[in-house]
Formats: C-alpha cells, sequence, structure tokens
C-alpha cells in the first residue's frame, strides 16, 4: 500500500526528527523500513494494525499519551484500523 497518511515533519536536527501523522481510517504509513531507534507518543486515541514485512499483522489500541519505543530495522506499515481519525507523533534518535 502506498502511503495515505499525512506525515508533517515538526523538527529535524544532527540527533533527531519529529514527525506528526495523521490518518483518516483505512489510511497508511506505507510499507518503509525504520533507520533509527524510535518513540511514539500518540495524540489521539485509536487503533492500529501494523503488517510486517511477512505479511503478519499486529493490531494495537493506542492511547493518547501512552509513549511506546521501538529499535530501528522494524519494517512494517501501519493502517488505521479504526473508525476515527488517528494521529501520533514519531520521534526517531539519529544519534545520542
Amino acid at each position: 500500500m502506498t502511503t495515505t497518511a499525512r506525515a508533517s515533519v515538526q523538527h529535524e536536527d544532527e540527533r533527531v526528527r519529529v514527525t506528526r501523522w495523521d490518518f483518516e481510517p483505512g489510511q497508511s504509513t506505507g510499507r518503509h523500513v525504520h533507520a533509527y531507534d524510535y518513540v511514539v507518543v500518540p495524540v489521539t486515541d485509536g487503533r492500529t494494525d501494523v503488517i510486517a514485512a511477512d505479511g503478519t499483522v499486529t493490531s494495537s489500541q493506542l492511547r493518547a499519551g501512552e509513549s511506546y519505543a521501538r529499535g530501528a530495522g522494524a519494517e512494517h506499515e501501519v493502517v488505521n484500523a479504526g473508525a476515527l481519525p488517528l494521529a501520533f507523533v514519531e520521534v526517531e534518535i539519529k544519534r545520542a
């Protein structure tokens, strides 16, 4: 699936990149690989389906303000699987 969600880079320097993602229901990030460790901060409650490179789907319930972190190398696509718009902020750690 191609990227249909809206990505807005809010800040970028040599250490971090901060991107806000906004999704209508059914919209997707498109398949991508994370080059950096990252933290996701949900702005809204919502449900996502994360589709791994092998096609495995993992559903998650996001809660506004309840952050999570993942390591570099993840390859996946994130889809808004809920009935309402979804937003989160992604903070990529380019170097410490």
